[in-house]
């Protein structure tokens, strides 16, 4: 019989195929389903360089509102829809029915049409508590809105979860549609914005392990909002930018993109700038390139790319008129929503309910090389605007800032890894896990006892997870991996035994 390699490290076990449908992290993956009648949905389940989609029965159906999140091994834990919230099985969470009150949620069972209108963030200093900030209608009007939070202890129900408080009002105003989050200078706690309607005011609430510690606003001086603006707001991936939209009035339609500096630490904003990009419609989906050096925004037809340091603006995609879906002449998948995937692409969902998806390849290449594909992925499901509202959740501490002396976190200038190696017994192949410092690239290399170099990968930005196969000239013995990133390193001994 053919001999066959082992690895042997005192770590769990886990499948080739189990492990890639896991995922890589907490943002690993999408779920996707309009309620049209029909039970069928679908799932996304990202890696750091290719995705796994599969169509499901599900319960939970989407309009713009998602909330998902995975534990750090990429094992999916909850989702929401803003009407309610859905373990790990796909029920109704113990407790996770009748999220925000008033009229809002009645009128829209299926799911609420409010881009970005919820966020699912681990609890500082507990793995067991997760936070769903989550955004409703108070009025028929559309004049009032509420945000709230709710609680989840994941622990409970068998591990499946149950929320513990639901529905704590943390703001009602006239507010824009969305909500957004960036992790704050000391690793741990969060920032978790939204926007004051009809003016340039931005809430800032910040989320540590006490709740709520404070509810701040600032003005970003730009061109006040129109009513209800609803486009998506996100950060970049390393935290130092925001970025959402306003137009100067309802007739005209004159769109433009607002980019600020942001600081993790103090929680100011500074240097609002304003790019004009369309006349006569209005910019829905945001997203920023894995790099932070472009930034992508939408109307229903153009697709922009705009340069981050000069704000120089270009075109990369005009939709193509292609028409999803029966009867004939239903439905146009045009451009609205953006997702930025953990395997570093760019997805764009449709405004109508549609068959399929557009995919930017290369978002961190320059002009039409990133490379848009329009409607290249048939879902064979209908799916309607929903994208995931996911922001960096692996984004580390600043070290140096002066945020170093609000926590007793693991600051230092080592960088803490969190390095693991999971086996499986099947021709050498295995899974690794780490955290790279922020915004930086890294190399994985494994050695034999003699320091002779077996293998080697480079690590993207940002990614958490990847699959390695050694080589069959790989003899029995003891191998040291090593992931390295700037003058940063750290190193994992493996045994590998051949059967």
């Amino acid at each position: 019989m053919k001999n066959r390699k082992t690895i042997l490290v005192t770590l769990f076990f886990t499948s080739f195929f189990s492990a890639f449908v896991s995922g890589q992290g907490r943002n690993s993956s999408w779920l996707l389903g309009y309620n049209t009648g029909i039970n069928e949905k679908s799932k996304f389940v990202f890696s750091s360089t290719n995705y796994f989609y599969t169509l499901e029965t599900r319960k939970m159906p989407f309009r713009d509102t998602e909330a998902t999140i995975c534990d750090d091994q990429g094992n999916f834990l909850m989702s929401s829809n803003g009407v309610w919230i859905a373990n790990a099985s796909n029920d109704t969470m113990v407790n996770g029915s009748g999220l925000n009150p008033g009229y809002f949620v009645n009128s829209w069972s299926d799911g609420l049409p409010i881009i970005s209108g919820n966020i699912l963030l681990p609890y500082p200093g507990d793995t067991n508590k997760y936070v769903l900030f989550h955004q409703t209608e108070l009025d028929q009007n559309s004049t009032y809105q509420g945000i709230y939070k709710s609680i989840i202890d994941i622990s409970l129900d068998g591990g499946l979860g149950a929320v513990i408080q639901k529905n704590d009002t943390v703001k009602l105003d006239s507010l824009s549609w969305g909500i957004s989050a960036c992790r704050h200078a000391n690793g741990q706690d969060w920032w978790v914005v939204f926007l004051q309607d009809n003016t340039d005011t931005i809430y800032k609430v910040l989320f540590t392990d006490f709740g709520i510690q404070s509810i701040t606003t600032e003005s970003l001086n730009y061109l006040p909002f129109q009513f209800e603006n609803g486009s998506q707001l996100n950060f970049s991936p390393d935290g130092t930018k925001f970025i959402t939209t306003t137009y100067d009035n309802p007739i005209n339609r004159n769109s433009y993109l607002v980019v600020s500096d942001f600081d993790r630490c103090s929680g100011l904003f500074s240097n609002t700038q304003t790019i004009h990009l369309s006349s006569g419609s209005y910019l829905w989906g945001l997203a920023f390139s894995p790099s932070g050096d472009f930034i992508y925004a939408n109307n229903s037809g153009y697709i922009f790319q705009i340069n981050s340091s000069t704000l120089s603006v270009d075109t990369v995609a005009i939709y193509d008129g292609f028409i999803s879906g029966f009867p004939p002449n239903c439905c146009a998948t045009s451009f609205w929503n953006m997702y930025l995937a953990a395997n570093g692409k760019i997805y764009i969902t449709s405004g109508s309910s549609v068959q399929h998806l557009h995919e930017m390849n290369y978002s961190d290449s320059a002009g039409v090389a990133c490379d848009v594909q329009q409607h290249n992925i048939s879902l064979g499901m209908w799916n309607l605007r929903t994208v995931p509202n996911h922001p960096n959740y692996y984004l580390g501490p600043l070290t140096g800032s002066p945020c170093d002396t609000l926590t007793n976190l693991y600051e230092s200038t080592e960088h803490d890894f969190r390095f693991s190696v999971s086996p499986n017994p099947n021709n050498g192949e295995f899974k690794i896990m780490y955290l790279l410092p922020q915004n930086q690239k890294g190399k994985l290399e494994v050695f034999d006892v003699n320091g002779r170099k077996v293998y080697e990968m480079n690590l993207p930005k940002w990614s958490t997870m990847q699959y390695v196969s050694l080589p069959a000239r790989a003899s029995s013995g003891v191998y040291n991996c090593v992931i390295s990133s700037a003058d940063k390193r750290v190193n994992k001994k493996i045994a590998v035994i051949l059967e």
